[in-house]
């Protein structure tokens, strides 16, 4: 069992930054994390993904040089750093853990209940 709770959304205008934070608990640490992020009617879009050790950190073209993500095992946290942010990354941004990663949202096992991010141009 585990858990993940998302929190650092909010309402941002274009070109500034968000840094997003999700909690774990359980058996989310021993798995690699990650951010997905959904906007209505459209599938769960892959952000970013980072494995237990920080050694393998993987993005989706669209935020490459933008978003930056890290884990803090100490803490139990995750984190995504976005810059420069356009308004099409408006969404709502989903905390994941999963034994193996991938851009595959069916791979994860555990998601928390996502945090909301407007960019306004």
């Amino acid at each position: 069992q585990g858990q993940l709770q998302e929190s650092g959304g909010g309402l941002v205008q274009a070109g500034e930054s968000l840094r997003l934070s999700c909690a774990g608990s359980g058996d989310t640490l021993s798995n690699v994390l990650g951010w997905f992020r959904q906007t209505p009617g459209k599938e769960r879009e892959f952000v970013a993904s980072i494995t237990r050790d920080g050694g393998t950190l993987d993005y989706t073209d669209s935020v490459k040089g933008r978003f930056t993500i890290s884990r803090d095992n100490a803490k139990n946290t995750v984190y995504l750093q976005m810059n420069s942010l356009k308004p099409e990354d408006t969404a709502n941004y989903y905390c994941a853990a999963s034994r193996y990663g991938g851009p595959n949202a069916g791979f994860w096992n555990y998601w928390g209940q996502g945090t909301q991010v407007t960019v306004s141009s």
